[in-house]
């Protein structure tokens, strides 16, 4: 499998309406503490806008609904991982990604046969609180090394002036989340990003 090397995250459907149609390929839903009606309502809105554009659709935790909503990808945290139904997710015909922070973390990952890995802190991140170190560019490397053909996705502190690092050690994409949703002009860094992961397409 492979991913495209520009992995937008964002947290809503609106960003998804805003952002998918300006070429993005590969996006993630990744919302948190939100009503199971409005995850429902944002996971099917989300689909149809990346049906039409042909974009990848992630979904962020929630492999249940993804699975009645007929997804076909989820992403998964270690916590979340601990508690999902593997079996359930595979006899959907789900694809799963899973996050990664560290060498026991990678080892769980692996052991469920994810369809890619990611790792991060790749450099310090605003998104949220992390108990972990930023990992840095030689990690990318190491983990490449121990995954093989797996895709590896790199995320956290991912700019534009840090997207060609993040590929020359070993990532098959780049996530990126506030680089793009905290800009002045979302639409004009999306382009961007589309723009400079081009030679790694």
């Amino acid at each position: 499998m492979k991913l495209d090397p520009f992995y937008l995250i964002v947290d809503s459907a609106d960003w998804i309406d805003r952002l998918v149609p300006l070429g993005v390929k590969l996006v993630q839903l990744r919302m948190k503490d939100c009503a199971e009606t409005e995850l429902r309502e944002s996971i099917r809105r989300a689909k149809a806008v990346c049906a039409a554009h042909r974009c990848q659709l992630i979904v962020n935790d929630y492999w249940q609904l993804a699975i009645d909503e007929g997804c076909d990808f989820v992403h998964l945290g270690q916590e979340d991982l601990a508690v999902a139904d593997l079996a359930a997710i595979r006899a959907g015909g789900i694809k799963l990604g899973l996050s990664t922070h560290d060498k026991t973390e990678l080892e769980t990952a692996l052991a469920a046969e994810p369809d890619y890995v990611a790792l991060g802190p790749i450099w310090p991140t605003i998104l949220k609180k992390m108990k972990w170190a930023p990992q840095g560019l030689d990690s990318l490397g190491d983990w490449k090394a121990r995954i093989g053909s797996l895709p590896l996705v790199a995320i956290g502190g991912i700019n534009t002036d840090r997207i060609d690092s993040v590929f020359t050690h070993g990532a098959d994409s780049a996530a990126v989340v506030t680089d793009i949703t905290l800009n002045t002009d979302p639409e004009a860094r999306t382009r961007d990003w589309i723009a400079r992961t081009a030679q790694f397409r």
